[in-house]
């Protein structure tokens, strides 16, 4: 009897218990949150006293103004050429996601075929280590030759820049998978396309995101140098021009937009990482970290 009546009136702490449990999920969600706000800020604290010290150096005429323009006078000229960077910008940026969308699924490609066929490996990864060494600024100018002066030689180069290291992160991402549970999912019966998708490609996804963070700041250099070979319209072109005229004003700016493309796109991939990959050591020592913090 005293259980059945347990059972119809339950324990006043019951209710706490399951309000607490409810609402573990959303706490942990806001302190992972508040943990990525508040390693922000020594990045925000660095690039402060780089500014102020920039600003220090110009404003004292340490620094001839033609060799290291102000932050006010970089500024300006962003505002007073605001439409003529933006549209060099989005020539760059669509030359970067597209590089940047090619060599992920043609490295990606090469990735799983050197995991299952070892004389692709063999034959392969010498032949992608080499092009890799190669100065990607002395075979441009080939480019150029043979795609001409649209954006398809600087798409090509943006490829070759990222490609490698998304090849090298997917391969040891690939292989990173414990032999015993490939072991027992062909005991189970389950097909190589079955166990690719359900274990090694999940399995690969920390490495591979590292290897895509890396890939996408690359790619953005790789649209810029295939600008300066042979280019009328980019942030490459602009910052030829502003060179060739020294004009160092218009170089920062577009220096500094070029950057800011670059920590964009990793910082989407990044947030991509965190939906996709939220089971991942990382992102637990992450959010206990923030907790700690």
């Amino acid at each position: 009897m005293q259980l059945a009546s347990e059972a119809v009136n339950p324990a006043p702490g019951d209710d706490g218990v399951k309000a607490a449990a409810a609402l573990a999920p959303r706490l942990k969600k806001q302190s992972r949150a508040l943990g990525w706000l508040v390693d922000l800020w020594r990045p925000a604290v660095f690039v402060v006293i780089l500014f102020a010290a920039w600003w220090a150096v110009t404003e004292n005429g340490w620094v001839a103004p033609y060799i290291l323009p102000s932050p006010g006078d970089t500024w300006n000229t962003m505002v007073e050429n605001a439409a003529f960077l933006g549209a060099h910008t989005w020539v760059t940026t669509v030359e970067t996601i597209i590089g940047f969308a090619i060599a992920v699924v043609i490295g990606e490609l090469v990735a799983v075929m050197m995991i299952y066929s070892k004389t692709v490996e063999k034959t392969a990864y010498p032949l992608i280590l080499f092009a890799q060494v190669i100065p990607k600024i002395a075979v441009a100018p080939l480019f150029v030759v043979w795609l001409g002066f649209g954006m398809e030689p600087k798409i090509v180069v943006a490829v070759l820049m990222a490609f490698f290291p998304i090849v090298v992160s997917g391969m040891a991402g690939l292989k990173s998978v414990d032999p015993e549970i490939l072991e027992l999912t062909s005991t189970m019966g389950a097909s190589s396309i079955k166990t690719f998708l359900k274990v090694r490609l999940p399995a690969s996804l920390p490495q591979l995101f590292s290897g895509l963070k890396v890939a996408a700041t690359l790619a953005v250099t790789g649209a810029v140098v295939g600008e300066f070979v042979g280019a009328n319209e980019g942030l490459g072109y602009v910052i030829l021009q502003a060179n060739g005229n020294i004009d160092t004003a218009m170089l920062f700016a577009a220096l500094i937009i070029m950057s800011l493309m670059g920590v964009l796109l990793f910082a989407l991939i990044q947030v991509a990482e965190w939906f996709l990959i939220p089971w991942h050591s990382s992102r637990r020592v992450t959010g206990s970290a923030a907790t700690a913090g």
